[in-house]
């Protein structure tokens, strides 16, 4: 079968599957990201050596954990809140957790962007290993649900909205270096990026954050006046932490001598070489999230 036509279905199903679970309930939504999960870590493993059985169990009770102590609570608050006409705050020690969690990746997040950057970094410590599979696969995937959640009830298009901003920041970064890049940007990580792709996709990304704020996303009732800037930083930080994302998982596959991270996706690659982008926005953007409600 023809590359390209291969590259085409694959990406097709890889969407329609992505756009179905999203749509249809909060629970295809959690499931096939947990599948997702077990398929990152699986290739993950296989980057890093690391043993693939006990990772995937140690992802699988993590984000099964932590997903469903943050259901029951939300139905039990609303179950007694319907029952006793009150309003009773039962999400203290929910919102605890998500904020030790949250430290936990952004700490995470620091050490990649640090491994990014050392040169002489050709071999991962088994340590660091574990701490990478913990903050950068496995806590990155309970906030891509978390965020979807918003400041209520499930909105799928939140996460819809996210997603849009990473492939219009990917697309017109891929586009635009094609056709005007001159400069590289980290030639030795991603010999292909440049400085005008960068900015050409991030430039793109803001203007899709515009269309989003205005056209798709009916705005909370607190933001509805801040909707266009709220999008459009959520657009920015997509496209400068989604570029790092990409990066650092570059990094792990240049240390691991790899092209891909998977085969899962004929002319794709895994699903890591997928969703690298987002899952190193994702608790960026929850923390962004948590920021602005604080404010509010």
């Amino acid at each position: 079968m023809n590359e390209t036509l291969k590259r085409t279905i694959s990406g097709a199903v890889y969407i329609a599957l992505l756009l179905t679970s999203i749509l249809f309930s909060t629970e295809s939504f959690i499931a096939l990201f947990g599948i997702f999960l077990i398929i990152t870590i699986y290739e993950f493993s296989n980057l890093v050596n690391l043993n693939k059985i006990f990772s995937i169990l140690f992802g699988i009770l993590i984000y099964t954990s932590v997903l469903l102590i943050s259901h029951y609570n939300k139905q039990t608050t609303l179950f007694l809140n319907e029952k006793l006409n009150a309003n009773l705050d039962l999400n203290t020690n929910i919102q605890q957790l998500d904020l030790i969690l949250l430290a936990v990746t952004v700490v995470v997040s620091i050490k990649c962007i640090l491994f990014l950057f050392y040169d002489s970094v050709q071999k991962i410590s088994t340590s660091s290993k574990y701490l990478y599979l913990l903050g950068y696969i496995t806590l990155p995937f309970i906030f891509i649900v978390k965020i979807s959640f918003g400041t209520n009830d499930y909105n799928p298009k939140i996460i819809l909205g996210l997603f849009i901003l990473i492939w219009t920041n990917d697309t017109f970064a891929y586009l635009v270096g094609k056709s005007m890049g001159k400069h590289k940007l980290f030639e030795r990580v991603s010999p292909k990026k440049t400085i005008e792709g960068f900015l050409g996709g991030a430039v793109f990304a803001a203007f899709a954050g515009f269309l989003i704020s205005k056209l798709y996303i009916q705005p909370t009732p607190e933001f509805s006046s801040k909707s266009i800037l709220i999008w459009t930083i959520i657009a920015i930080i997509v496209s400068i932490f989604g570029t790092i994302g990409d990066l650092i998982e570059s990094k792990f596959k240049r240390i691991a001598g790899v092209k891909d991270s998977g085969s899962i996706m004929p002319g794709h690659g895994g699903i890591l070489d997928r969703l690298d982008s987002v899952i190193f926005v994702a608790p960026i953007i929850f923390l962004f999230y948590q920021i602005l409600y604080y404010v509010s």
